[in-house]
């Protein structure tokens, strides 16, 4: 297949190690749902994922398709509108209610008896269903998606670029050296494209600028 990557060069950071020891406390992620400071939600969806959504899917009908750290995201319609199964898991209540309510989509919820004060919100449709608790009381967020792929999996995974010294996250900058270290000995990876992501509210940040790029992850 053509290489579709466009031509903007995104500078890799030396200083990446500058946030190894960072950690978001499920605390500071409610919190900052509570606080509205979501700017990294994207309410018209994520237009990358739109614009290699048929790539991803292949022709495929009936997927189950995994939102890790879902949020409100829009795109989790987007799949369940097409006929796939969606989950998604959250830590915030408030942001899974937001999906459902800014969505449109009547909903149940029930707790979850294996994981204490676990819930699990579920679409009437029954294809979308939306997990509150956290994914971080598993050892490793590359392992943990790692053990859910499936054979013949497709991964889609995006990442952002922009210098760490000025910006501590989330969302964190990952190198692609990381990303092969992680992925690498039983993923393919391709960049499908390199994009220029940055925003007038990035400013808040601290930084000039943002690159985005966005991989599939195919089975080696």
């Amino acid at each position: 297949m053509a290489d579709t990557r466009s031509s903007v060069a995104v500078k890799e950071y030396p200083d990446a190690e500058v946030q190894k020891n960072r950690v978001l406390t499920l605390e500071e992620w409610q919190d900052k749902w509570v606080r509205r400071h979501i700017s990294f939600h994207q309410e018209q969806g994520h237009q990358l994922l739109k614009k290699y959504l048929d790539t991803f899917l292949e022709g495929e009908s009936g997927l189950r398709v995994f939102f890790p750290l879902c949020g409100k995201a829009v795109e989790m319609k987007w799949f369940a509108d097409r006929g796939h199964s969606v989950v998604g898991v959250e830590i915030s209540e408030l942001g899974i209610r937001e999906f459902f309510a800014e969505q449109n989509i009547s909903y149940s919820e029930e707790p979850i008896p294996e994981i204490s004060g676990a819930k699990v919100f579920k679409s009437s449709s029954g294809n979308i269903s939306l997990y509150c608790c956290s994914i971080y009381d598993l050892p490793s967020y590359a392992d943990i998606m790692l053990s859910l792929l499936r054979k013949g999996f497709q991964y889609l995974l995006a990442i952002l670029s922009y210098d760490p010294t000025k910006h501590a996250g989330p969302p964190f900058y990952v190198t692609d050296a990381e990303l092969k270290k992680l992925f690498g000995p039983k993923c393919t990876i391709r960049c499908l494209e390199e994009t220029d992501a940055f925003k007038e509210q990035h400013r808040e940040w601290g930084i000039d600028c943002l690159f985005e790029k966005l991989y599939l992850l195919t089975e080696k």
